[in-house]
């Protein structure tokens, strides 16, 4: 087993099963796993400048490897790590495609790492997006044989799409296939179309290194981060070998790990059914997602289980632990009864022992936040009705000003109506000449960024007021981190933790409600919990903290799995139509929303839809038949 291998295998959670068919390594977090693999690429660097040798690294670009250049930027700043033996061959490029439009992979290399190092210009390699189609295959020979007569790739860093693509290695890729122009799978395109401001204006082609290119390099590492990579990553290491994931291809490759997180890894059989590969620790969190594993298996409710079932599904250790299917499937189901309440707040004056929240204090303060200014509708609009209806003091937080997802022809409406309110409207003036002469991803002025964040707050606190909330309940933060104008946007800071910080000390909550809804596809809610998470770890030693309990809320993108579920709170079919309202306000993000995703439904249907299939999970598990149910997943901090 190569050093490489033993480094994962020491450095993150590792087992080897009859499923997987290729290396992989299980961390904590992204940013864990993207460390240990900017050492690696930093050791290797120092071996090859050891011997007077050139390092010849692939590299790849997208959101995954971001963390893994910041640490090599960091080792280049702090420990003198040199790059001026490095040779670098980028995989893909957008084609055509300017080097100075900001969406292009120049611009992005640059940014994040080439800017940053003593990387010689001469030794960066990225396909060009401007060379003439008449050109084009030619060039693309050139580029092989420039890695072939440099002895091939040392190093390739990869992701992965949710088309099992590496590089813009598409379904239908040939495992020989060389560096050539490809068209880029709709999906593809789609999860792109955040970053082009709408996939119209995604390129349909694109230059990438082959699938055989990429085999060719000595040592292959794949990033996979977050639940949205979950499935493919499964079909990719535990599949059969397929043109039509064409990430297969690497189970053939002798030195390859995967480096995930624990989002990514959640499909595995490993993680998701451990007791089909092994004799686990039965954790209660562990018999609650087997029983209800076993009774989606089976479409059986938890009380009709038998001993039968368990043994016949690889589960017959977990009857030796608790006796007979009767008494377990009575404890999963009270586990699992006990998670539902129209009480949201706690239930005053009543005995809490099996409810999910606390009875006291009665009235209790509480604080929503809300990444963008339509979560908390979308995700928790039942629940943010029924806390304000049972008579808590509740504040809503929004994190950031959602400009960047108005759109440009909702901007002029308004811009239009003020100038015909104002006819003398300098600022009117001004918007309009910015809106009308705008080109391509460029980025908005600060009078169009300004106006399309209050088109976002006149939305909110009509939902706010809909739902009965004072004015005076409702903050708006414009985290900094957020302000760029653009969809990349910039790290956390201490000013964004201080700034929540500040309402959290202002207010003293007992009850906080936080997106935990990783899926954003544009990383917004992940920063934003990570502020919430920083502004805990300062705030946890205070008094008034110990009766501070935390419930994450998802709804939009994904929601939590059954067995996750700590807090359900049911909807009558007149709380779902009051959500549903709520929701309409928002009527900037109704239409044509700019962040679609890859779900081609409104969100106020994808909330409804989720909310009703949460309520159909639980009916199914032998659970009272309710209309719709939001579900929260408790943090301890």
């Amino acid at each position: 087993m190569n050093i490489q291998v033993i480094k994962y295998k020491e450095a993150g959670k590792f087992e080897e099963t009859r499923f997987e068919k290729i290396h992989n390594v299980i961390f904590g977090s992204s940013q864990e796993g993207s460390i240990i693999v900017a050492h690696e690429i930093a050791e290797l660097i120092k071996e090859k400048a050891a011997s007077n040798k050139p390092c010849v690294l692939g590299l790849a670009t997208g959101s995954s490897p971001v963390k893994v250049y910041e640490e090599l930027v960091r080792m280049h700043n702090e420990e003198g790590l040199s790059f001026a033996n490095v040779v670098t061959f980028n995989l893909d490029e957008y084609y055509p495609m300017d080097k100075d439009n900001i969406q292009s992979y120049f611009y992005f290399m640059h940014e994040h790492l080439f800017n940053h190092v003593d990387i010689l210009p001469e030794n960066i390699n990225i396909p060009n997006g401007t060379v003439k189609s008449e050109d084009l295959h030619q060039y693309c020979i050139a580029y092989e044989n420039k890695i072939k007569d440099l002895g091939g790739l040392d190093f390739q860093l990869l992701g992965i799409g949710r088309t099992g693509h590496i590089g813009f290695n598409e379904p239908g890729s040939h495992f020989n296939s060389a560096t050539r122009n490809i068209t880029l799978d709709y999906i593809t395109r789609v999860d792109a179309a955040s970053s082009f401001l709408g996939i119209d204006n995604v390129p349909r082609k694109a230059i990438t290194m082959g699938v055989g290119t990429v085999r060719s390099a000595k040592r292959i590492v794949l990033l996979g981060w977050g639940i949205n990579k979950a499935e493919v990553l499964r079909e990719t290491i535990e599949g059969e070998i397929t043109s039509q994931v064409p990430a297969t291809y690497l189970q053939e490759h002798h030195n390859t790990t995967f480096v995930l997180d624990e989002g990514a890894s959640s499909e595995l059989t490993r993680v998701k059914t451990p007791w089909l590969v092994t004799s686990p620790e039965w954790t209660d969190t562990l018999k609650l997602k087997a029983v209800v594993w076993l009774s989606e298996l089976t479409n059986k409710p938890f009380l009709k289980l038998t001993d039968k079932d368990y043994n016949d599904n690889g589960m017959s250790d977990l009857l030796g632990v608790e006796g007979t299917a009767y008494d377990l499937n009575i404890k999963m189901f009270n586990k699992l009864q006990h998670t539902i309440t129209g009480w949201p707040g706690g239930k005053p004056n009543a005995d809490d022992s099996n409810r999910p929240e606390r009875a006291n204090p009665a009235k209790k303060r509480i604080i929503i936040f809300s990444p963008h200014p339509d979560d908390d509708v979308i995700s928790m609009g039942g629940t943010f009705d029924r806390l304000v209806q049972q008579g808590h003091e509740v504040h809503i937080a929004y994190q950031t000003s959602g400009n960047i997802a108005v759109s440009d022809t909702e901007a002029f409406k308004f811009a239009e109506i003020t100038k015909a309110l104002h006819s003398n409207s300098e600022i009117a003036d001004d918007i309009l000449n910015s809106l009308h002469n705008k080109t391509g991803n460029e980025v908005d002025s600060i009078e169009v960024r300004q106006l399309k964040g209050l088109i976002r707050r006149s939305e909110s606190l009509a939902a706010t007021r809909y739902l009965g909330l004072d004015d005076s309940n409702v903050h708006f933060l414009d985290l900094p981190f957020y302000e760029t104008g653009t969809i990349k946007k910039n790290n956390l800071s201490q000013a964004d933790v201080d700034i929540i910080t500040e309402i959290i000390e202002k207010i003293k909550p007992h009850q906080i409600y936080a997106a935990g809804d990783l899926a954003d596809p544009h990383g917004t809610h992940k920063v934003c919990l990570d502020a919430i998470f920083a502004s805990l770890e300062v705030l946890k030693h205070h008094d008034y903290m110990n009766d501070c309990w935390v419930w994450l809320y998802r709804g939009a993108w994904h929601e939590w799995e059954s067995y996750e579920i700590e807090m359900a709170v049911p909807m009558s079919p007149d709380q779902v139509f009051r959500k549903r309202h709520a929701i309409f306000y928002h009527q900037s993000q109704k239409d044509g929303v700019m962040f679609q995703g890859d779900d081609n439904r409104e969100f106020w249907v994808r909330a409804e839809d989720r909310n009703r299939l949460t309520a159909k999970k639980y009916n199914a598990l032998g659970l009272a038949d309710y209309a719709a149910i939001e579900a929260f997943k408790r943090y301890y901090f």
